[in-house]
Formats: C-alpha cells, structure tokens, sequence
C-alpha cells in the first residue's frame, strides 16, 4: 500500500484526467475496436494469434480473481481513498488487474507480432502505462499489476510460439477450438462450484461467464472461418475498408447492447450475448466481407481454388 499512498499524494485534478485516459487503453470497448480493424482490414493471421493468447489469458485471470478473492485496496485499506471517478469502472476483484491483462494481451501481442526491435519496445508501453495508470487511480496494487502483466506476457509467448510451431499441422485449428473451449469449459464449471458454496456473489460468475462465452465465440468461429470461409482482408477500393469496419464495428456494438433487454443480463444471459458478438466478429462478419467487400482478384483467386 506505500506505492498507492505514494501516488496518492502527488494526484492532481489535471493528472486525474490524464490518467484516466490512459487507462482507458486497458478497457474492452477500445481494444476491441482496435481488434476487429486488425482482423477484417489488416493482417488477419496477426488478429488470430493475438485473440488466441487474450482469451485464453482473460479465463485465466478470471479464474484467479474468484481463487483468490483478493479485494480493492480501498477494501483492505478503508483509510486510503481511490480516485472517486474511477471507482465505478472498477469491478471485481482486484488481483489479478483485469486492465493490465487486457493492454498486455493485445498491445503486447502487436509487439510480438512486429518485425523491428524498435516496434516491439513501443508496442509495449501501452501495457506498461496502464498498470501504472491503475496504480496512481488506486484501483489496483502493485501485485495486482506486476502478477497480470508478467502471467500474460508468459501466455502470449507462448501462444506465439504455438502458431510459429504448429501452424500448418493436420488437425492445429481444430487443436485451437478445442483448447479454447476447454479452458472456458474449466473457467464456467470452477465459477459456479465456488457459487454453489456462496463463496462468491452472482456478478462474480457473471464475469467469469463473459469472458467464457465470448471465448467460446472465439473459438467456434476460428475453427469454423480457416475450414470453411477463409475471407481475405483485401478491397479493391480505400474506402471500402472505412465502410467495412464501420458496419462490421457498428453490428457488434447493436449486439452487445441491444441484446440486453431481449436476453436480460443474467450470468448464462451474459454468456450468450459475449458468444453471438464474438460470433459475428469472427464468423458471421467475415462472410459478409467475402460477399461484398473482397477484391474480385481474390474472389477469383478462390473460385480457382475450389
């Protein structure tokens, strides 16, 4: 607790902004928003192993959190006092940081992914901003941070290396299905056993559910976009790939919010809606991509393949 005390201290209204606004590089909306520009437009091979290493890191830290049960520094120091504004956004239990996993797993991922040293270094400073961005609002301790940043840097070099080795093997998108969808099997299962024992509250599984189904999603739709569809990224015009990302983006966000009030909000209600938005990122979207965006050199190109 000295460190938040530390940053406690040198806080300022100017300051508070300014780090709130970094820390909003480690919220979901934004990082998904980066996501699905990478996939649909840019390097689609790149946004695969990238969501395969943040997912599988997401049930993972979710995992922990309702293990260890670890509460807010506010929580475990009632004298100490958070940055006010930040507290909403701040849900949960607090080890491991739920933002530090998710700017380590995809900025971290960029770094990886990139080919000169330089890039690598930068891409890595987003993660790095954000845990200390947690630490200054103090919403998050430094074992929160420290434990999320270095658990998820193991798992996305790892998922680097899997994709580097085993890419191209008989039966490796089906191995990613299924590893997938059996670490977000262990994730729901592990939730509601420690539920059943009201050890945990319902938003806590909740949680866990989100980040399940969107997993699920995930996975389905990998399997299912490299065996059947293998859209390209490719337009023969600009501006088709401004109106891809935006009708692609705009149908995610209608489905994570306008399901809400047709499903409801409730734990297995929260697994669907993550599923079905992962689902269309992933494999509903593309198909239209391949439809109406694809240059016809590769739909060409396709046709000549089969």
């Amino acid at each position: 607790m000295n460190i938040l005390y530390a940053f406690a201290e040198i806080r300022t209204p100017f300051l508070d902004k300014l780090v709130q606004i970094v820390t909003r590089l480690g919220e979901e909306v934004l990082i998904i928003g980066f996501f699905v520009l990478i996939y649909w437009c840019i390097n689609k091979r790149l946004a695969y192993v990238i969501g395969f290493g943040y997912f599988i890191s997401g049930l993972t830290i979710q995992t922990l959190k309702i293990t260890f049960r670890i509460d807010r520094p506010w929580i475990l120091d009632p004298a100490f006092k958070p940055v006010e504004s930040a507290v909403p956004a701040a849900t949960g239990y607090s080890f491991p940081s739920g933002h530090t996993n998710c700017a380590t797993a995809f900025y971290g991922g960029m770094g990886l992914g990139s080919k000169k040293t330089a890039a690598k270094l930068l891409w890595f400073i987003p993660p790095i901003a954000v845990g200390f961005s947690r630490m200054y609002l103090g919403v998050h301790t430094p074992l929160d941070v420290g434990v999320s940043f270095l658990l998820t840097l193991v798992i996305i070099i790892l998922s680097n290396w899997f994709f580097e080795r085993l890419e191209g093997k008989r039966c490796f998108n089906l191995a990613v299905m299924l590893i997938v969808l059996a670490l977000s099997a262990a994730t729901l299962v592990c939730s509601f056993i420690v539920y059943s024992k009201g050890i945990i509250e319902i938003k806590y599984v909740t949680d866990c559910c989100k980040a399940a189904g969107a997993a699920i999603g995930f996975g389905i739709g990998f399997y299912v976009e490299r065996t059947r569809i293998n859209f390209d990224t490719r337009c023969d015009k600009a501006w088709k790939q401004l109106v891809k990302f935006v009708i692609g983006l705009a149908g995610a966000l209608a489905l994570q919010e306008g399901l809400k009030p047709i499903i409801g909000t409730s734990a297995v209600a929260g697994a669907v809606r993550y599923a079905l938005v992962m689902l269309w990122i992933f494999l509903l979207y593309p198909l239209i991509i391949k439809r109406f965006f694809q240059s016809k050199e590769t739909k060409e190109a396709d046709i000549q393949s089969v």
